[in-house]
């Protein structure tokens, strides 16, 4: 699927009025990013703005970046909702740059092809300033096999091991595949995810 239909797919998923997910963060951003003081970040691949909402919350300076303006949309009214003001900008999240190092950069279920994932994160790495963290939590390839949801195509899933490889100098503090527990209507299920922490040396 080229740029474009991608983005037509995702616009249509996001127009409904309803969240697709959740308008709560991710629970693993939340569980590692609360003790993390504020800053700059940029929510890579921001979709309707959950996470990106949930840092400007805690004080963070967020801009959230997406191809799909309907997720924009979305995130904007979100941040309404909130009281909080999160910089939304619609571009291709393998074209965009930012104007200035940043403190964390999240990539949160980004799907892009796997041919892409590994210049994706080497990109998103260069932009963290001294001591700045990358926070990467996606869809794991084991999952397609092993657990629930998540997309049937593993050219878009990611690996732990994949992911390191492309992080350059950067620290890697833990880089594993996690469970994360989905309620369904049938009973919770188990999906699979690949979660990577890493930081730039140096001091913020």
């Amino acid at each position: 699927m080229n740029t474009a239909d991608a983005r037509e797919a995702w616009n249509a998923r996001y127009a409904a009025s309803e969240f697709v997910w959740t308008d709560r963060p991710n629970q693993f951003v939340e569980a590692e990013l609360t003790e993390l003081g504020p800053g700059t970040a940029i929510d890579l691949g921001s979709g309707e703005g959950r996470n990106a909402v949930w840092l400007a919350r805690r004080g963070w300076q967020v801009t959230a970046v997406d191809f799909s303006a309907a997720g924009l949309a979305k995130a904007g009214r979100l941040a309404t909702e909130h009281g909080v003001n999160v910089v939304l900008v619609e571009h291709d999240a393998l074209t965009f740059d930012p104007a200035a190092p940043v403190d964390l950069v999240l990539v949160s279920y980004l799907q892009i092809q796997r041919a892409d994932q590994a210049m994706m994160l080497r990109r998103a790495s260069g932009w963290l300033a001294p001591g700045g963290k990358l926070f990467v939590i996606a869809h794991d390839r084991s999952n397609i096999d092993n657990g629930y949801g998540g997309p049937p195509s593993p050219e878009v899933c990611y690996t732990p091991e994949e992911t390191v490889a492309a992080l350059g100098d950067l620290h890697v503090d833990r880089a594993e595949v996690v469970e994360r527990v989905v309620d369904t209507d049938t009973g919770p299920q188990t999906a699979l995810d690949t979660l990577v922490i890493a930081h730039r040396p140096g001091s913020r």
